[in-house]
């Protein structure tokens, strides 16, 4: 179940990439989201186990992923703020939360007891080594506008070895808005080398005239395709 569930998240942020929002991002003081104390857990998402079943089972059901309906509270934002008062950094949970935001243009969504940023707060607070929350919570800050602390994220994400081809193809989106081509086309590179399928950001390049196909250049007989920066 939790394997499936991340494949999920995974097809959820490829497909929508870093769509610019209206959405503005306030800064959220990390009193202001509650404490992460529950009366039972919290617990670690990555790790699994038959607690997170129960709970996927009863609060995220596909209905409540894809915001059509609600589950065993009978609210979608309810459902998924208690998935995510047990699993703070639960993956999919936590990005169905900013899609719920997004759809109902609240910063906090129906149901839900904190803001869409205080959840991320919240599951950093809990985990922050989580490269996935780091990834996810900067397509939030990426859509909101604010591009500096979305880099940032994406840097420690990648750090934490969350080295992924979504991650790379975001880096060289952000790269691209602040006009540093020559990062952009590197992290381009590295995604579409690692197979990610979206064109928009070689089409971007393009665009602009920076493009440059990956290039073989020796590297002691390994034959691996390099960028022209590295």
């Amino acid at each position: 179940m939790n394997v499936k569930f991340a494949a999920v998240c995974r097809f959820f942020l490829l497909g929508l990439g870093f769509l610019i929002s209206s959405q503005s991002v306030a800064e959220v003081a990390d009193y202001a989201c509650g404490s992460i104390t529950n009366p039972e857990g919290p617990y670690d998402y990555r790790l699994g186990g038959t607690r997170l079943k129960q709970v996927e089972g009863n609060h995220l059901s596909p209905d409540v992923i894809n915001l059509v309906k609600g589950g065993q509270t009978g609210s979608v934002g309810a459902d998924l703020d208690f998935v995510l008062r047990y699993f703070p950094n639960h993956h999919v949970a936590l990005f169905s939360m900013l899609r719920l935001g997004e759809k109902e243009k609240r910063s906090t969504p129906t149901g839900a007891k904190y803001s869409v940023e205080c959840y991320f707060k919240r599951a950093l607070m809990f985990r922050g080594d989580d490269g996935v929350v780091r990834t996810i919570y900067a397509s939030y800050l990426y859509k909101a506008g604010n591009k500096t602390e979305a880099l940032n994220q994406l840097n420690q994400a990648i750090q934490l070895g969350e080295d992924s081809p979504n991650a790379n193809y975001n880096m060289g989106l952000i790269y691209f808005d602040l006009k540093d081509y020559d990062k952009a086309l590197s992290f381009a590179h590295r995604a579409y080398g690692s197979g990610f399928p979206l064109p928009g950001l070689r089409d971007k390049l393009k665009k602009a005239g920076k493009w440059q196909e990956a290039v073989a250049r020796s590297n002691g007989g390994s034959g691996r395709v390099v960028s022209p920066e590295n």
